[in-house]
């Protein structure tokens, strides 16, 4: 991979991660593109490098807002803690269980494949055209009724567990974003919309470590049973990606930030079914 597509990729991988339009969906996308495989063990090392510029950005970014917020006080800080567990514990609850299921269905359709992951799903456009529509119709839903209804600035026990359900299902589904599912099960639910960014992103950065984890150990893995460096040469050009990332993620959650306030959420459900409907033209065209 040459250091210009890391470059675009990492700023597209930047602002999708932090958009709710699904930063997977554009850079296996762009990867097709580009004639790469998204799904290769190859493609591993620079996506955890982009995600963990993302990571890093939110956390520059929310910063002084969790502080105030989440940080204040011993009692706030417990209210938070809990909330977070228990939406993160539903989140793994459903979303590994979602994603053993779906292996095994793929384990018993393909009998003759000796591995199988849920990575493999990736190169399968039209299933990431399918979540891209179903989560633009679902900001576009809580995007309109939120514009009508007053928010509370507190998330309940239930708030939590119905954002971590929805955050589950979202995993094993590429093209279904993480951000813009949780904002919206939030909004629907009645929570304001600043309180609901910075919990949703708050959950994103307990989230990415796990992830970063297993694409770590599945470069491993594969350059255990290959005895292939598996990218380790692209070292240095993905720690640039890394920094192109963190600067397009911080931009981007400026502009995520600025139409949540103006009530303008419903913008990115318009943006993810239209990407969708290009997303399945590529499928059409062989892609």
């Amino acid at each position: 991979m040459t250091l210009w597509q890391i470059v675009i990729l990492a700023i597209i991988q930047g602002a999708a991660e932090l958009l709710p339009v699904s930063s997977s969906a554009h850079v296996i996308a762009a990867a097709k593109l580009m004639h790469k495989d998204a799904s290769s063990p190859e493609f591993t090392l620079m996506l955890v490098m982009l995600h963990t510029g993302t990571m890093f950005a939110v956390i520059v970014y929310f910063w002084k807002a969790w502080k105030r917020a989440f940080f204040s006080s011993t009692v706030s800080f417990y209210a938070f803690a809990i909330r977070v567990i228990v939406a993160t514990t539903v989140t793994g609850v459903i979303g590994l269980g979602l994603m053993f299921a779906i292996e095994k269905y793929l384990r018993h359709t393909h009998p003759g494949i000796a591995k199988v992951e849920i990575e493999d799903l990736f190169n399968h456009l039209d299933l990431i055209a399918a979540s891209l529509a179903a989560a633009g119709l679902l900001i576009l839903i809580s995007g309109l009724k939120s514009y009508r209804q007053r928010d509370r600035g507190t998330i309940t026990m239930g708030d939590s567990v119905a954002i971590g359900a929805v955050q589950g299902i979202c995993i094993p589904f590429r093209g279904f974003s993480r951000s813009g599912a949780t904002i919206s099960a939030g909004l629907l639910r009645g929570v304001a919309r600043v309180r609901l960014e910075e919990f949703s992103f708050a959950l994103a950065v307990v989230l990415t470590p796990p992830a970063i984890l297993r694409q770590v150990l599945r470069l491993h893995h594969h350059t255990a049973t290959t005895a292939a460096p598996a990218g380790a040469h692209g070292f240095l050009p993905s720690v640039l990606g890394m920094c192109f990332s963190f600067i397009a993620g911080l931009v981007a959650l400026k502009v995520l930030s600025q139409l949540l306030e103006k009530g303008q959420w419903w913008v990115f459900g318009i943006y993810c079914l239209a990407a969708s409907g290009a997303v399945y033209w590529m499928h059409a065209r062989g892609f």
